[in-house]
């Protein structure tokens, strides 16, 4: 099983990204909205991601890139869950995970509430 979690599943396009916001359709699942749409992207992995922790929130840069830092390694962790139950035939996901809580959740907590997220997303798109 590969855990790497390079640049490819980075989405960077700004077009998609607004596309996921007007198109997608959004699971919730405290403290994370996972907003997704079905599309095609530029890379051959079956995904493509952005995480999101706003400013309003944790003011101090210092807070915001810990908490992003442990939600990119329970996605690295759990991104198996999405690319297991993808076929040759479906067309590639676009996700926009925001972070809504008032405070930062231990790693544990993030890595189950990701996976709840992604098996409640791939239940929903079959």
């Amino acid at each position: 099983m590969n855990e790497k979690f390079g640049k490819e599943y980075k989405l960077c396009s700004k077009k998609v990204m607004t596309a996921v916001f007007e198109k997608g359709k959004t699971e919730k699942n405290y403290p994370f909205v996972l907003r997704y749409l079905d599309t095609d992207l530029k890379t051959n992995t079956c995904f493509q991601i952005v995480i999101s922790v706003p400013k309003r929130r944790f003011k101090k840069a210092v807070d915001r890139n810990r908490i992003k830092r442990l939600i990119r390694e329970a996605v690295r962790k759990n991104k198996h869950i999405i690319e297991q139950s993808m076929t040759e035939n479906q067309p590639q996901l676009a996700l926009f995970l925001i972070y809504t809580g008032n405070k930062e959740e231990p790693y544990q907590k993030i890595y189950d509430k990701i996976e709840a997220l992604f098996l409640r997303l791939v239940k929903n798109r079959a």
